[in-house]
């Protein structure tokens, strides 16, 4: 490996991905507007503006893919991307993601069946700042809207996709309490919550949390990753039209 340097990019933080309180229990009205929902600052995903998402995805992914960059005087740098809990990538590695690119097809097709059920079960879909500073996502089932933080598709597929998996949980939480304006249960999914998630729960974003509150965000860390997840959970406990 002589006249070789390994590099990469700083590392990006995982967004945190907790869902709102809900206020007061409210009953969600027929066939809400979407439009109506949402503030000046949101912008609502509607089935005409998905292709807009998933070019802003496309786009996201394609830094994903590491580069050459040769160093003054010869040699040759790598620079990538890596999330905080992923182990450095080999130079073999790097040169492998190179020739043959990370696709996020998975992700992208749970990104669309997400998006498809939540909206079938009446969820209002905004990009826009949640109430909660910091969060990434945010569940408000009394008014049956679930914001996703404007800069998470820049992040690309797979932090978009993990983010909307969270909070699809949360919306089967409520499901699982009788509708989508319900307060949310323990579906009974594990809570064993591990690394960048685990530090997370102990940002400042929670530090007010009932012991319910804590356990549903418990649930939804925990399981989040597992991106098959809320399109089962959706499909079992939420009222598809």
């Amino acid at each position: 490996m002589a006249g070789l340097a390994l590099s990469r990019l700083a590392e990006r933080g995982d967004a945190l991905h907790g869902a709102a309180a809900p206020a007061a229990e409210g009953v969600l009205a027929k066939g809400p507007n979407p439009q109506a929902l949402a503030s000046s600052r949101d912008f609502v995903l509607t089935p005409e503006r998905e292709s807009g998402l998933f070019a802003q995805l496309g786009s996201a992914d394609r830094a994903w893919v590491p580069r050459a960059e040769p160093i003054p005087g010869g040699g040759t740098r790598y620079v990538y991307q890596k999330r905080p809990d992923d182990q450095p990538l080999t130079l073999d590695q790097i040169k492998a993601l190179m020739r043959h690119p990370p696709r996020f097809d998975l992700e992208r097709s749970v990104i669309r069946q997400l998006l498809t059920q939540m909206r079938q079960s009446g969820v209002t879909l905004l990009l826009g700042p949640p109430r909660k500073q910091g969060a990434a996502g945010e569940w408000e089932p009394a008014r049956g809207v679930l914001r996703i933080r404007p800069d998470i598709p820049s992040k690309g597929s797979r932090e978009f996709a993990r983010v909307l998996n969270h909070e699809a949980i949360h919306v089967a939480q409520s499901c699982r309490n009788g509708g989508l304006s319900a307060y949310p249960k323990l579906l009974g999914l594990s809570r064993q919550v591990q690394g960048s998630a685990r530090r997370h729960l102990q940002e400042p974003l929670y530090r007010n949390s009932s012991a319910l509150e804590r356990a549903l965000e418990e649930e939804a860390y925990a399981n989040q990753d597992n991106l098959q997840i809320g399109i089962r959970l959706i499909t079992a406990h939420c009222r598809l039209g």
